[in-house]
């Protein structure tokens, strides 16, 4: 399979969220990675020229994976390769106890995002490459555009098993796959749409892209580059129960990984976003003036 499936800033866009551990005690403490997330910038003008947009960049991650914390850090490689990777702890609420993340507001998406100022990033020269929300993510309406549908191969980006690289850099691992069923979310009947690969631990709020195909059968069409199209929110699990021959009643219950995984549309994420813009917006009306 050729290795140029994936855009270079698709893999760079993609960072390891988790915090410093003592594992053993009297230890220095570790960096352990948790989950994933990706920089996403949401385009902010009507700019017909694509190449003079200009975009708000948001952290995105799974709602999840916020839980029991009371901040979160995120690890960013350096621009400079002889640079170590640096992270920078973000807050989940502010000095007033107000929430800093937004999440979607129907509690079953799984989505949360924080806006990061990516000038800031390059002034500190950590790498702040990000998804486009005009260029390089499809949301259902271009998914049915461009004819993704069940099949067709995917790639889930993230940092599984808490394999987040080296102590002087992260470094992104790809898994290969396939759509499993999405046609309930094209037509509106379902939040998530599953995807054949399997995800770990540490894959959570990680990005899911397309891979492109430039060979179709008939009544499907080729996929001539990949796209951002949702966000890994966890495995689903295959249980079973092990019953008591004497008692008919259950006595062991174990459960692994089927191999399948749900993904959170990229139209959540644009939702989310709206919902933090309203909020920026009104809070700016409700400020006042000086």
């Amino acid at each position: 399979m050729p290795a140029a499936q994936i855009p270079p800033f698709f893999a760079d866009s993609v960072v390891a969220l988790g915090s410093y551990q003592t594992r053993v005690p009297g230890q220095p403490a570790e960096w352990v990675t948790e989950a994933s997330g990706f920089l996403y910038g949401f385009a902010i003008d009507k700019e017909t020229d694509l190449a003079k947009h200009m975009y708000r960049v948001y952290l995105v991650t799974n709602r999840h994976v916020l839980t029991n914390h009371t901040q979160i850090d995120v690890r960013l490689n350096a621009l400079k390769a002889t640079d170590i990777v640096r992270e920078i702890s973000l807050a989940l609420k502010d000095d007033k106890g107000a929430d800093i993340w937004v999440s979607h507001p129907n509690p079953a998406v799984d989505i949360s995002v924080v806006h990061i100022n990516s000038q800031w990033l390059r002034d500190q020269g950590l790498q702040s490459s990000f998804f486009t929300s005009d260029q390089s993510a499809a949301d259902k309406a271009k998914l049915k555009e461009i004819g993704i549908s069940i099949g067709d191969g995917i790639f889930v980006l993230g940092f599984p098993m808490g394999l987040s690289g080296t102590a002087q850099r992260s470094y992104v691992i790809a898994r290969h796959g396939s759509i499993a069923r999405i046609s309930d979310v094209l037509d509106g009947a379902g939040n998530t749409f599953l995807i054949d690969s399997l995800v770990f631990p540490g894959n959570s709020g990680g990005p899911v892209v397309s891979a492109p195909n430039v060979t179709a059968i008939e009544g499907t069409k080729s996929q001539d580059r990949a796209y951002l199209i949702g966000v890994v929110r966890a495995y689903l699990p295959y249980t079973d129960i092990a019953f008591s021959q004497q008692t008919g009643q259950a006595r062991m219950v174990s459960q692994e990984n089927s191999g399948l995984a749900e993904v959170v549309p990229i139209d959540c994420v644009n939702e989310t976003i709206a919902v933090s813009q309203a909020a920026e917006a009104k809070g700016r009306e409700a400020a006042p003036p000086r």
